[in-house]
C-alpha cells in the first residue's frame, strides 16, 4: 500500500496531482502565501505500501528568526534521504539543502502524530494548516518566508531511495525536492511495528519532509 499527496495554495497557482506508484497511491500538494487562500486540491489513489504528499506556503514581511544546524539529530534513514534529494538537486546545477533543526522538529512532531492517531495528511490532528505547525518551530524571517511539505508511508518498512524516488515521479512532490528558493530541509522518518487508523494495524514507516527558506 503506498500513496502520495500534494495541495497547491498559492493565490492563483494549482499544483496538479498524478499517481505513479504501485499499489494505493494518492497525491496532494498545498502552497500557501501570505493571503493564506487555498487555490486547489487534488487527489488520486491506486492499491500498494507506500504513502506520499506535499505541500508549500509562502509569505513575506514575518518577524525574524535564527538558524540551526541539525544533521546530528538525524537517523541514517533521514541522512540518505537527504544525501539523495540533493544528489537529485546538484544534478541540475541546484544548491544543496541544510538540515535545519526547526523543519526538523516540525517534521518528527507531525511523523509521530500520524502514527500515532492513524491518519495521513498534512494537515494537524487538530485540522490546523501544515503552515501553521511549521510557522511554530521554523518561524519567519523578516522579508520572505516560504515552505513545503512531502509525506511518504511504506509498510512494513521504507529506505531512502525508495521514498525519494516516488517523490521524484510526482510533479507536486518533485517541485519541492527540486525547489530552487528553498535552502533547508527537516527529515523525520519513524517506524511502527503497529499503526492504527489509516495503516490498518500495521507496521508502517512514516516519512515527513518539511522544506523552507526564510530571510
Amino acid at each position: 500500500m503506498r500513496a502520495l499527496a500534494t495541495i497547491g495554495v498559492l493565490a492563483a497557482l494549482a499544483l496538479g496531482a498524478s499517481s505513479g506508484a504501485r499499489g494505493m497511491t494518492s497525491i496532494a500538494s498545498i502552497s500557501h502565501k501570505s493571503s493564506k487562500t487555498h487555490a486547489a486540491r487534488t487527489m488520486t489513489q491506486r492499491a500498494t505500501s507506500r504513502l506520499l504528499a506535499s505541500r508549500a506556503f509562502r509569505t513575506r514581511g514575518a518577524r525574524p528568526a535564527g538558524r540551526a544546524r541539525a544533521k546530528r539529530l538525524l537517523s541514517p534513514l533521514e541522512l540518505g534521504i537527504v544525501a539523495r534529494m540533493n544528489a537529485m538537486r546538484g544534478a541540475r546545477g541546484l544548491r544543496p539543502l541544510r538540515v535545519s533543526r526547526g523543519l526538523t522538529v516540525a517534521a518528527g512532531y507531525h511523523t509521530r502524530q500520524m502514527g500515532q492517531l492513524g491518519y495521513f495528511e498534512h494537515e494537524s490532528a487538530n485540522g490546523a494548516p501544515f503552515w501553521r505547525r511549521l510557522e511554530r518551530f521554523y518561524p519567519a524571517g523578516r522579508r520572505y518566508w516560504s515552505v513545503g511539505e512531502n509525506l511518504f508511508f511504506e509498510s512494513p518498512e521504507t529506505t531512502a531511495s525508495s521514498a525519494v524516488h516516488e517523490w521524484m515521479m510526482s510533479p507536486g512532490h518533485r517541485e519541492n525536492v527540486l525547489g530552487g528558493e528553498f535552502r533547508e530541509i527537516g527529515v523525520a522518518a519513524v517506524h511502527y511495528d503497529s499503526a492504527p487508523g489509516t495503516f490498518r494495524s500495521g507496521p508502517v514507516t512514516i516519512v515527513t519532509a518539511d522544506f523552507g527558506v526564510r530571510r
